[in-house]
Protein backbone atom coordinates (compact mmCIF):
# COMPACT_ATOMS: atom_id res chain seq x y z
CA UNK A 1 0.00 0.00 0.00
CA UNK A 2 1.00 3.73 -0.38
CA UNK A 3 2.50 5.21 2.16
CA UNK A 4 0.45 8.06 1.68
CA UNK A 5 -2.67 6.58 1.47
CA UNK A 6 -1.45 4.36 4.73
CA UNK A 7 -0.93 7.57 6.82
CA UNK A 8 -4.37 9.10 5.52
CA UNK A 9 -5.57 5.76 7.68
CA UNK A 10 -3.96 6.71 10.34
CA UNK A 11 -4.05 10.24 10.64
CA UNK A 12 -7.62 10.50 9.86
CA UNK A 13 -8.26 7.98 12.62
CA UNK A 14 -5.74 9.55 14.73
CA UNK A 15 -7.21 12.64 14.67
CA UNK A 16 -10.35 11.27 16.01
CA UNK A 17 -9.09 9.81 18.72
CA UNK A 18 -6.86 12.68 19.84
CA UNK A 19 -10.58 14.03 20.34
CA UNK A 20 -11.78 10.95 21.86
CA UNK A 21 -8.46 10.56 24.13
CA UNK A 22 -8.32 14.61 25.61
CA UNK A 23 -11.10 16.21 24.81
CA UNK A 24 -11.67 16.03 28.45
CA UNK A 25 -8.11 16.86 29.47
CA UNK A 26 -8.57 19.78 27.20
CA UNK A 27 -10.98 20.99 28.81
CA UNK A 28 -9.48 20.48 32.20
CA UNK A 29 -6.58 22.21 31.25
CA UNK A 30 -8.04 25.32 30.03
CA UNK A 31 -9.86 25.49 33.43
CA UNK A 32 -6.46 25.68 34.69
CA UNK A 33 -5.27 29.07 35.23
CA UNK A 34 -2.55 30.22 36.66
CA UNK A 35 -3.02 31.61 40.14
CA UNK A 36 -2.24 34.93 41.47
CA UNK A 37 -1.57 33.94 45.18
CA UNK A 38 2.16 35.80 45.88
CA UNK A 39 2.23 37.92 42.59
CA UNK A 40 -0.54 40.49 42.33
CA UNK A 41 -0.25 43.33 44.53
CA UNK A 42 3.95 42.53 44.99
CA UNK A 43 4.86 45.23 42.72
CA UNK A 44 5.35 49.22 44.45
CA UNK A 45 2.92 50.96 41.78
CA UNK A 46 0.22 48.32 42.38
CA UNK A 47 0.39 47.96 45.97
CA UNK A 48 -2.12 50.93 47.06
CA UNK A 49 -4.43 49.31 44.75
CA UNK A 50 -3.75 45.67 45.97
CA UNK A 51 -7.16 44.55 46.94
CA UNK A 52 -9.14 45.75 44.16
CA UNK A 53 -6.89 43.39 41.79
CA UNK A 54 -6.88 40.67 44.17
CA UNK A 55 -10.96 41.03 43.95
CA UNK A 56 -10.99 41.41 40.30
CA UNK A 57 -9.18 38.54 39.82
CA UNK A 58 -11.39 36.04 41.94
CA UNK A 59 -14.09 37.46 39.82
CA UNK A 60 -12.39 36.56 36.85
CA UNK A 61 -11.75 33.41 37.92
CA UNK A 62 -15.51 32.59 39.00
CA UNK A 63 -16.69 33.84 35.56
CA UNK A 64 -14.40 31.57 33.90
CA UNK A 65 -14.90 28.75 35.53
CA UNK A 66 -18.95 28.81 35.25
CA UNK A 67 -17.93 29.58 31.45
CA UNK A 68 -19.20 33.32 31.66
CA UNK A 69 -16.38 34.21 29.01
CA UNK A 70 -17.37 37.88 28.84
CA UNK A 71 -17.74 39.03 32.72
CA UNK A 72 -14.00 36.89 32.67
CA UNK A 73 -12.37 38.91 30.41
CA UNK A 74 -13.68 42.18 31.33
CA UNK A 75 -12.02 41.09 34.98
CA UNK A 76 -8.79 40.05 33.82
CA UNK A 77 -8.43 43.05 31.68
CA UNK A 78 -9.12 45.12 34.31
CA UNK A 79 -6.37 43.34 36.32
CA UNK A 80 -3.78 43.82 33.87
CA UNK A 81 -4.63 47.49 33.89
CA UNK A 82 -3.97 47.85 37.18
CA UNK A 83 -0.60 45.47 36.96
CA UNK A 84 0.59 45.05 34.24
CA UNK A 85 3.10 42.51 35.53
CA UNK A 86 0.31 39.99 36.62
CA UNK A 87 1.57 37.12 34.18
CA UNK A 88 -1.43 34.54 35.90
CA UNK A 89 -4.40 37.37 34.86
CA UNK A 90 -2.42 37.05 31.03
CA UNK A 91 -2.62 33.34 31.43
CA UNK A 92 -6.39 33.15 31.81
CA UNK A 93 -6.81 35.66 29.11
CA UNK A 94 -5.09 33.56 26.88
CA UNK A 95 -7.70 30.71 28.17
CA UNK A 96 -10.26 32.49 27.25
CA UNK A 97 -8.71 33.12 23.61
CA UNK A 98 -8.77 29.02 23.40
CA UNK A 99 -12.03 29.04 24.82
CA UNK A 100 -13.06 30.90 21.62
CA UNK A 101 -10.89 28.99 19.49
CA UNK A 102 -9.04 32.27 18.78
CA UNK A 103 -5.67 30.12 18.79
CA UNK A 104 -3.03 32.94 17.34
CA UNK A 105 -4.28 35.53 20.09
CA UNK A 106 -4.46 32.96 22.94
CA UNK A 107 -0.93 32.17 21.89
CA UNK A 108 0.12 36.29 22.19
CA UNK A 109 -1.24 35.98 25.44
CA UNK A 110 0.17 33.23 26.56
CA UNK A 111 3.60 33.95 25.30
CA UNK A 112 3.39 37.56 27.19
CA UNK A 113 2.36 35.19 30.28
CA UNK A 114 5.47 32.80 30.31
CA UNK A 115 8.14 35.98 30.12
CA UNK A 116 6.29 37.47 33.47
CA UNK A 117 6.22 33.89 34.95
CA UNK A 118 8.53 31.61 33.22
CA UNK A 119 8.68 29.13 36.00
CA UNK A 120 4.80 28.82 35.62
CA UNK A 121 4.16 25.03 34.36
CA UNK A 122 0.88 25.92 34.11
CA UNK A 123 1.11 28.81 31.18
CA UNK A 124 3.18 26.45 29.27
CA UNK A 125 0.87 23.74 28.85
CA UNK A 126 -1.53 25.90 28.07
CA UNK A 127 0.73 27.01 24.99
CA UNK A 128 0.78 23.54 23.81
CA UNK A 129 -2.65 23.21 23.94
CA UNK A 130 -3.35 25.87 22.18
CA UNK A 131 -0.75 24.60 19.63
CA UNK A 132 -2.59 21.54 19.42
CA UNK A 133 -5.86 23.39 19.16
CA UNK A 134 -4.75 24.98 15.77
CA UNK A 135 -3.02 22.11 14.52
CA UNK A 136 0.00 23.10 14.88
CA UNK A 137 1.29 19.40 16.30
CA UNK A 138 5.11 20.52 15.64
CA UNK A 139 4.86 23.56 17.62
CA UNK A 140 3.03 21.79 20.75
CA UNK A 141 6.29 19.55 21.47
CA UNK A 142 8.72 22.08 22.72
CA UNK A 143 6.42 23.23 25.64
CA UNK A 144 4.67 19.69 26.34
CA UNK A 145 7.82 18.81 26.65
CA UNK A 146 9.28 20.97 29.26
CA UNK A 147 6.33 20.45 30.99
CA UNK A 148 6.58 16.61 31.28
CA UNK A 149 10.46 17.10 32.00
CA UNK A 150 9.75 19.46 35.40
CA UNK A 151 6.22 17.03 36.09
CA UNK A 152 6.94 13.44 34.89
CA UNK A 153 3.77 12.68 36.59
CA UNK A 154 1.42 14.44 34.49
CA UNK A 155 -0.73 12.51 32.50
CA UNK A 156 -2.01 15.05 30.97
CA UNK A 157 1.29 16.37 29.10
CA UNK A 158 2.32 12.89 28.71
CA UNK A 159 -0.80 12.22 26.66
CA UNK A 160 -1.12 15.53 24.66
CA UNK A 161 2.88 15.06 24.26
CA UNK A 162 2.29 11.60 22.75
CA UNK A 163 -0.64 12.22 20.30
CA UNK A 164 2.00 15.00 18.64
CA UNK A 165 4.80 13.05 18.63
CA UNK A 166 2.59 10.60 16.58
CA UNK A 167 0.40 13.37 14.06
CA UNK A 168 4.30 14.43 13.27
CA UNK A 169 4.86 10.93 11.80
CA UNK A 170 7.65 10.78 15.16
CA UNK A 171 6.29 6.80 15.85
CA UNK A 172 9.67 6.10 18.09
CA UNK A 173 9.28 8.97 19.72
CA UNK A 174 5.36 8.85 20.47
CA UNK A 175 5.18 4.90 21.98
CA UNK A 176 8.49 6.18 24.64
CA UNK A 177 6.11 8.91 25.67
CA UNK A 178 3.02 6.87 25.48
CA UNK A 179 3.88 3.67 26.86
CA UNK A 180 4.22 4.34 30.51
CA UNK A 181 0.66 5.32 30.56
CA UNK A 182 0.10 1.62 29.78
CA UNK A 183 -1.07 0.72 33.70
CA UNK A 184 -3.71 2.97 33.99
CA UNK A 185 -4.98 2.90 30.28
CA UNK A 186 -4.51 -0.95 29.36
CA UNK A 187 -8.32 -0.73 29.45
CA UNK A 188 -8.79 2.42 27.31
CA UNK A 189 -9.31 0.73 23.59
CA UNK A 190 -8.32 4.28 21.94
CA UNK A 191 -5.51 4.11 23.62
CA UNK A 192 -4.52 1.00 23.00
CA UNK A 193 -5.03 1.28 19.10
CA UNK A 194 -3.25 4.63 19.14
CA UNK A 195 -0.01 3.24 21.04
CA UNK A 196 -0.39 0.10 18.27
CA UNK A 197 -0.50 2.13 15.23
CA UNK A 198 2.75 4.05 16.58
CA UNK A 199 4.32 0.88 17.35
CA UNK A 200 3.58 -0.62 13.92
CA UNK A 201 5.28 2.48 12.24
CA UNK A 202 7.93 2.35 14.14
CA UNK A 203 8.88 -1.37 13.79
CA UNK A 204 8.17 -2.44 17.10
CA UNK A 205 6.23 -5.78 16.25
CA UNK A 206 6.53 -7.08 19.07
CA UNK A 207 4.66 -4.47 21.08
CA UNK A 208 2.08 -4.49 18.23
CA UNK A 209 1.15 -8.15 18.76
CA UNK A 210 0.79 -7.54 22.54
CA UNK A 211 -1.21 -4.48 22.25
CA UNK A 212 -3.38 -6.07 19.27
CA UNK A 213 -3.97 -9.48 22.02
CA UNK A 214 -4.65 -7.30 24.88
CA UNK A 215 -6.99 -5.17 22.62
CA UNK A 216 -9.29 -7.82 21.59
CA UNK A 217 -9.25 -9.46 25.48
CA UNK A 218 -10.77 -6.02 26.78
CA UNK A 219 -12.62 -4.54 24.06
CA UNK A 220 -16.42 -4.94 24.60
CA UNK A 221 -19.16 -5.97 22.10
CA UNK A 222 -19.27 -1.67 21.28
CA UNK A 223 -19.94 -0.09 17.86
CA UNK A 224 -16.70 1.90 18.98
CA UNK A 225 -14.45 -1.40 19.82
CA UNK A 226 -15.67 -2.42 17.11
CA UNK A 227 -14.49 0.56 14.68
CA UNK A 228 -11.10 0.55 16.54
CA UNK A 229 -10.12 -2.98 15.59
CA UNK A 230 -11.36 -2.81 12.35
CA UNK A 231 -8.89 0.12 11.92
CA UNK A 232 -6.47 -2.13 13.62
CA UNK A 233 -6.80 -5.04 10.98
CA UNK A 234 -6.75 -2.23 8.26
CA UNK A 235 -3.73 -0.69 9.04
CA UNK A 236 -2.02 -4.34 9.10
CA UNK A 237 -3.50 -4.30 5.28
CA UNK A 238 -5.68 -7.41 6.55
CA UNK A 239 -8.86 -6.15 4.59
CA UNK A 240 -11.20 -8.90 5.53
CA UNK A 241 -10.92 -8.97 9.37
CA UNK A 242 -11.39 -5.08 8.79
CA UNK A 243 -14.04 -5.37 6.75
CA UNK A 244 -15.78 -7.76 8.87
CA UNK A 245 -14.97 -5.68 12.54
CA UNK A 246 -16.48 -2.05 10.72
CA UNK A 247 -19.71 -4.12 9.22
CA UNK A 248 -20.33 -5.50 12.83
CA UNK A 249 -19.63 -1.52 14.22
CA UNK A 250 -21.97 -0.12 11.52
CA UNK A 251 -24.75 -2.45 12.06
CA UNK A 252 -24.44 -2.09 16.08
CA UNK A 253 -24.90 1.73 15.31
CA UNK A 254 -25.43 3.10 11.96
CA UNK A 255 -24.70 6.89 12.77
CA UNK A 256 -21.07 5.96 14.31
CA UNK A 257 -18.66 8.75 12.94
CA UNK A 258 -16.21 7.66 10.59
CA UNK A 259 -17.49 3.96 10.31
CA UNK A 260 -18.87 4.81 7.14
CA UNK A 261 -15.58 6.63 6.01
CA UNK A 262 -13.64 3.62 6.88
CA UNK A 263 -15.73 1.20 5.36
CA UNK A 264 -15.70 3.04 2.16
CA UNK A 265 -11.20 3.01 2.60
CA UNK A 266 -12.23 -1.08 2.78
CA UNK A 267 -14.42 -1.46 0.09
CA UNK A 268 -12.15 0.70 -1.99
CA UNK A 269 -9.01 -2.12 -0.98
CA UNK A 270 -10.66 -4.97 -1.87
CA UNK A 271 -11.65 -3.22 -5.10
CA UNK A 272 -15.83 -2.31 -4.49
CA UNK A 273 -16.15 1.21 -5.82
CA UNK A 274 -19.70 1.00 -5.60
CA UNK A 275 -20.12 -0.32 -2.33
CA UNK A 276 -17.23 2.35 -1.64
CA UNK A 277 -19.18 5.00 -3.15
CA UNK A 278 -22.54 4.77 -1.39
CA UNK A 279 -20.77 4.46 2.13
CA UNK A 280 -18.41 7.54 1.49
CA UNK A 281 -21.75 9.17 0.85
CA UNK A 282 -23.24 8.01 3.74
CA UNK A 283 -20.49 9.74 6.19
CA UNK A 284 -21.12 12.51 4.37
CA UNK A 285 -25.03 12.52 5.40
CA UNK A 286 -23.75 12.10 9.13
CA UNK A 287 -20.67 14.89 8.87
CA UNK A 288 -20.75 16.91 5.45
CA UNK A 289 -17.90 19.20 6.72
CA UNK A 290 -15.36 16.35 6.75
CA UNK A 291 -13.02 17.13 3.76
CA UNK A 292 -11.68 13.84 4.46
CA UNK A 293 -14.56 11.44 2.63
CA UNK A 294 -14.73 14.02 -0.39
CA UNK A 295 -10.76 13.42 -0.58
CA UNK A 296 -11.52 9.76 -0.56
CA UNK A 297 -14.25 10.33 -2.79
CA UNK A 298 -11.51 12.63 -5.24
CA UNK A 299 -9.17 9.24 -5.32
CA UNK A 300 -12.58 6.99 -5.63
CA UNK A 301 -13.75 9.04 -9.01
CA UNK A 302 -10.31 9.38 -10.55
CA UNK A 303 -9.78 5.55 -10.46
CA UNK A 304 -13.14 4.82 -11.98
CA UNK A 305 -12.08 7.60 -14.62
CA UNK A 306 -14.96 9.97 -13.83
CA UNK A 307 -12.31 12.76 -14.21
CA UNK A 308 -15.00 15.28 -13.88
CA UNK A 309 -16.44 13.82 -10.31
CA UNK A 310 -12.84 13.67 -9.27
CA UNK A 311 -11.74 17.10 -9.79
CA UNK A 312 -15.27 18.17 -8.09
CA UNK A 313 -14.89 16.07 -5.06
CA UNK A 314 -10.86 17.18 -4.51
CA UNK A 315 -12.48 20.59 -4.69
CA UNK A 316 -15.19 20.09 -2.46
CA UNK A 317 -12.45 18.61 -0.10
CA UNK A 318 -9.69 21.92 -0.34
CA UNK A 319 -13.18 24.00 0.62
CA UNK A 320 -13.28 22.26 3.75
CA UNK A 321 -9.44 21.84 4.31
CA UNK A 322 -6.94 24.19 2.44
CA UNK A 323 -4.37 22.12 3.81
CA UNK A 324 -5.17 18.70 2.34
CA UNK A 325 -2.51 17.96 0.59
CA UNK A 326 -3.67 14.98 -0.95
CA UNK A 327 -6.04 17.12 -2.80
CA UNK A 328 -3.89 18.63 -4.19
CA UNK A 329 -1.79 16.18 -5.06
CA UNK A 330 -5.05 14.26 -6.76
CA UNK A 331 -5.83 17.38 -9.19
CA UNK A 332 -2.12 17.42 -10.16
CA UNK A 333 -2.81 14.11 -11.57
CA UNK A 334 -5.84 15.50 -13.33
CA UNK A 335 -4.39 18.03 -14.75
CA UNK A 336 -1.49 15.82 -15.87
CA UNK A 337 -3.40 13.43 -17.21
CA UNK A 338 -5.67 16.42 -19.21
CA UNK A 339 -2.09 17.83 -20.50
CA UNK A 340 -2.43 20.79 -18.25
CA UNK A 341 1.04 21.07 -17.21
CA UNK A 342 0.72 24.72 -15.48
CA UNK A 343 -2.25 23.62 -13.59
CA UNK A 344 -0.50 20.53 -12.63
CA UNK A 345 2.44 22.09 -11.71
CA UNK A 346 1.08 24.54 -9.45
CA UNK A 347 -1.01 22.27 -7.58
CA UNK A 348 2.00 19.70 -7.01
CA UNK A 349 4.00 22.84 -5.85
CA UNK A 350 1.05 23.54 -3.22
CA UNK A 351 1.01 20.34 -2.04
CA UNK A 352 4.46 19.54 -1.69
CA UNK A 353 4.92 23.10 0.35
CA UNK A 354 2.27 21.48 2.87
CA UNK A 355 3.52 18.34 3.05
CA UNK A 356 7.26 18.32 1.91
CA UNK A 357 7.67 14.41 2.58
CA UNK A 358 4.36 13.89 0.49
CA UNK A 359 4.94 10.12 -0.39
CA UNK A 360 5.45 10.08 -4.51
CA UNK A 361 5.78 13.86 -4.98
CA UNK A 362 8.60 14.18 -6.64
CA UNK A 363 8.29 12.04 -8.71
CA UNK A 364 4.88 13.30 -9.99
CA UNK A 365 7.07 16.85 -10.13
CA UNK A 366 9.38 15.13 -12.62
CA UNK A 367 6.44 14.07 -14.16
CA UNK A 368 4.85 17.52 -15.12
CA UNK A 369 8.00 18.81 -15.49
CA UNK A 370 9.19 16.61 -18.30
CA UNK A 371 5.44 17.02 -19.84
CA UNK A 372 6.61 20.99 -19.85
CA UNK A 373 10.26 20.00 -21.30
CA UNK A 374 12.51 20.81 -18.25
CA UNK A 375 14.02 17.79 -18.92
CA UNK A 376 16.99 19.28 -16.55
CA UNK A 377 14.47 19.72 -13.59
CA UNK A 378 12.71 16.93 -14.21
CA UNK A 379 15.53 14.83 -13.94
CA UNK A 380 16.40 16.23 -10.44
CA UNK A 381 12.92 15.54 -9.08
CA UNK A 382 13.16 11.72 -10.33
CA UNK A 383 16.27 11.35 -8.61
CA UNK A 384 15.06 12.74 -5.39
CA UNK A 385 12.42 10.18 -5.80
CA UNK A 386 14.55 7.54 -6.29
CA UNK A 387 16.33 8.71 -2.90
CA UNK A 388 13.00 8.86 -0.90
CA UNK A 389 12.03 5.23 -2.52
CA UNK A 390 15.50 4.02 -1.45
CA UNK A 391 15.32 5.40 2.27
CA UNK A 392 11.97 3.51 2.48
CA UNK A 393 13.28 0.34 1.50
CA UNK A 394 16.34 0.45 3.44
CA UNK A 395 14.06 1.03 6.83
CA UNK A 396 12.11 -2.11 5.53
CA UNK A 397 15.02 -4.38 5.10
CA UNK A 398 16.87 -3.18 8.22
CA UNK A 399 13.56 -3.75 10.46
CA UNK A 400 13.60 -7.01 8.99
CA UNK A 401 17.47 -7.46 9.57
CA UNK A 402 18.01 -7.61 6.00
CA UNK A 403 21.45 -5.99 3.94
CA UNK A 404 20.70 -3.85 1.25
CA UNK A 405 20.76 -4.77 -2.32
CA UNK A 406 22.62 -2.65 -4.35
CA UNK A 407 21.75 -1.17 -7.75
CA UNK A 408 24.22 0.96 -9.28
CA UNK A 409 22.35 1.30 -12.45
CA UNK A 410 20.34 4.04 -11.30
CA UNK A 411 23.26 6.48 -10.66
CA UNK A 412 24.01 5.96 -14.41
CA UNK A 413 20.48 7.76 -14.90
CA UNK A 414 17.11 8.74 -13.13
CA UNK A 415 14.18 6.55 -14.39
CA UNK A 416 11.73 6.59 -16.89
Amino acid sequence: MPMCARFFVYEAIAITLAAMLSLGELTHAVEYPARAGGHLGQHPAAAPQRRDPQALFAKGQTALQSGDLDTAEAAFRRVVALDPCAGAAYSNLGVIAMRRKEWDRAIALLRKAEKLEPKMTGIRLNIGLAQYGRGNYAAAIAPLSSVLREQPDSQQARHLLGLCQFLTKHYAEAVTVLEPLWPGKSNDVAYLYLLDIAALESGQKALDEKILSHMIAVGGETPEFHLILGKAYLNREEVAEAKSELERAAALNPNLPFVHMNLGITYMREGNNEGAEAEFRRDIALEPDLADNYQQLGALYARMQRDEDAESAFREALARDSKMADSYAGLAKLYLKQKKPQQALKMIDTALRLAPNFHGGHFLRGRILAQLGRQKEARVEFAAAQKAIDSILDKDRESRGESRVPNPELTQQPPP
